[in-house]
């Protein structure tokens, strides 16, 4: 990559990195519900990790982490203490665990999502089925890291916040993966597709 490409590619990522504080930080990119924050943030990352690589996916990740646990601090639900090391129940090990959470599984998000483009690339199928593959997976998968986390980390809490049973947490963390993540990796495949498809050629011509 030469001078110019770096600073177009920089100038992008910044530009996407926007688009992330921008949904972040309105009603359609961190929708508040009683119990947690549904977002719709990890789209954006997706989509720069498509069109600009891993490391650009890791950039839009770590943005929206740092959205997330602003927004959690600053607006807290219940749930709220699994996503900001400010609110944490469980001391420095409270603070590492809700980093990971809020952050880490974020930036882990835009990596990923840029791999299995490349990787699903290489088998020379339709570009369209590819980008909606990507971001289908990439989307749950952000789901599911999520949700394992606060299973694995913060499962006492989350019953008592829940008011229910221990034992009963495990079938919670799967309702919400198979009930939201889902939909969302739904909804995930159908908007990135239809902003990639175009931006992909943008960018080809850039």
């Amino acid at each position: 990559m030469n001078r110019e490409q770096k600073t177009k590619w920089t100038v992008s990522v910044a530009l996407m990195a926007a688009v992330v504080v921008v949904l972040a930080n309105t009603p359609l990119g961190m929708i508040q519900l009683p119990i947690i924050k549904a977002t719709t943030v990890h789209i954006p990352v997706i989509l720069g990790a498509i069109i600009l690589g891993p490391l650009a996916g890791g950039i839009l990740g770590l943005v929206f982490g740092i959205c997330s646990v602003i927004s959690n601090t600053m607006t807290p639900t219940l749930l709220s203490f699994a996503f900001s090391p400010f609110l944490t129940t469980t001391g420095i090990f409270g603070v590492l665990k809700s980093l990971w959470i809020a952050v880490g599984c974020r930036v882990l998000l835009g990596v990923l999502a840029g791999y299995i483009w490349k990787l699903i690339g290489r088998l020379n199928v339709n570009n369209v089925f590819t980008i909606s593959i990507t971001a289908f997976l990439s989307s749950f998968l952000h789901t599911m890291m999520v949700m394992l986390s606060i299973y694995k980390l913060f499962a006492v809490q989350y019953a008592a916040v829940k008011s229910v049973a221990i034992d009963a947490v495990w079938g919670l963390i799967m309702g919400t993966i198979v009930g939201s993540g889902i939909p969302e990796a739904i909804a995930a495949a159908v908007i990135v597709t239809a902003i990639a498809k175009v931006l992909l050629k943008v960018v080809k011509n850039f």
